[in-house]
């Protein structure tokens, strides 16, 4: 009995030293901002500027190296013949590939090259989030898999499941989005889902309800739009207008017609409904998780090793599909015509310059930060309505869905077009009267 009673004294002190160190630390690297040099974020995204900054002019070919691999992945494993859709996106990655050529090595035509074009995607999107997943992958490992996601989760469960009809654990899902970046936001997730810990409706309303882009990518849109002096106006009030819209959409359809399934590969693991005696709950779940947690070597490998292959999938459709919707509202009428879908509701809510505000909301499909650069020069109203929705669509075919696409998680595109047809519509019909009423 003693010997019992010793052994299990070791492994509680065991793994309440793994919940406080190693959930500390995942916690740091994601949530704490840090004034270093003068720049105030995260240190997961400091550590990002350092390399950047350290070995640049090393990262293109390191770049190029994991679209390579991208896009010879989907043919060495033969996913690219699963569906029609997935042999368009397998041709999609070897475009990109293509397009990665060009820009390390100059070549290609004059219009490539412009600041807006490829410059932008590689420069801004293709390194950052090149570097971002694998190396917050690290980190992940420490964040969600000793405790503190099962701790946070009970204590929030009254909050998330009633309003966004999600576990209580994707709130670290949301923060880490907010924070951090909708990518690790969405190595998270579908972490979880392949888990069995989300099951496939919740995993899709986490992917397109709370993976926006991070607080730091928010501050560019805001100086780009000069609204740096409401930034707190701005950052607070996008917060709420996502959320809110977020707890709109999953109680219409699409998402509330996706199964409530569990990963087909996965041994389900619901979160528990706690009715009373809350943080006892929530202590115990996270000791008990703690215990049960693989190495720490193993378990940063196997991370590691999912962020690779998602930022394998990931780099060469930003490439492809982004520039794709780049020379569309560049060169082509396309998003003028969709602007004319949302104009009716532009000018119904008695917005300055309507149509320009409808085509603005239209081309954030295309890649979120153009309808920050469409409005730049208009009045205070329009900047920050569409400021908030640039965000608050979350969707964008330059990174988001390439990003979606790379998970296990079963939402088509075609359904991630309606999504970001309604978060719009919600968007601005929420945050006009807001705007007009605080600025």
């Amino acid at each position: 009995m003693m010997a019992v009673t010793s052994t299990n004294r070791s492994v509680k002190s065991g793994a309440v030293w793994k919940l406080f160190v190693y959930s500390s630390i995942g916690a740091f690297m994601f949530f704490v901002p840090v004034t270093i040099g003068g720049t105030n974020t995260i240190m997961l995204d400091h550590a990002v500027t350092f390399l950047i900054g350290s070995i640049g002019p090393v990262l293109p070919y390191y770049a190029l190296a994991i679209i390579g691999a991208g896009a010879v992945y989907p043919f060495a494993n033969g996913t690219w013949r699963r569906s029609a859709l997935d042999v368009v996106f397998s041709l999609f990655k070897v475009l990109g590939l293509g397009v990665g050529i060009m820009m390390v090595f100059g070549i290609g035509p004059s219009w490539l090259f412009e600041p807006d074009m490829g410059p932008f995607l590689f420069n801004k999107l293709v390194i950052p989030v090149g570097l971002l997943v694998p190396i917050g992958a690290v980190f992940l490992a420490l964040l969600v898999s000793y405790g503190l996601l099962e701790y946070i989760g009970v204590l929030v469960q009254r909050v998330m499941r009633p309003i966004w009809r999600t576990p209580g654990r994707s709130a670290v899902d949301a923060v880490a989005s907010f924070v951090g970046s909708y990518s690790l936001g969405l190595l998270i997730t579908n972490r979880m889902y392949r888990q069995g810990k989300y099951t496939a409706r919740e995993a899709a309303i986490i992917a397109t309800g709370f993976s926006t882009v991070s607080a730091t990518f928010m501050v560019v849109v805001a100086r780009t739009l000069d609204i740096m002096e409401y930034w707190n106006l701005y950052f607070w009030g996008t917060l709420l207008v996502t959320f809110i819209v977020t707890a709109v959409t999953v109680r219409i359809w699409p998402l509330s017609a996706i199964p409530d399934d569990y990963h087909p590969d996965a041994e389900p693991s619901p979160e528990e409904q706690v009715r009373d005696r809350r943080a006892a709950v929530a202590w115990a779940s996270a000791k008990e998780t703690a215990s049960a947690a693989p190495g720490l070597g193993k378990n940063i490998f196997v991370n590691v090793r999912d962020g690779l292959v998602m930022t394998m999938a990931i780099l060469p459709s930003i490439l492809s599909i982004g520039l794709l919707g780049l020379v569309l509202a560049t060169y082509t009428p396309v998003f003028d015509w969709i602007g004319y879908i949302f104009y009716p509701f532009t000018w119904a809510l008695q917005l300055p310059e309507p149509m320009l505000v409808a085509k603005a909301s239209a081309v954030g499909i295309a890649e979120m930060f153009l309808p920050a650069l469409l409005v730049a020069e208009s009045v205070l109203v329009v900047k920050f309505v569409v400021g908030v929705v640039s965000v608050s669509g979350i969707i964008f075919f330059s990174a988001l869905v390439p990003c979606i696409l790379a998970t296990d998680i079963p939402i088509p595109v075609w359904k991630l077009v309606v999504i970001w047809f309604q978060r719009v519509i919600l968007t601005l019909v929420i945050v006009t009267p807001l705007a007009f009423l605080l600025l």
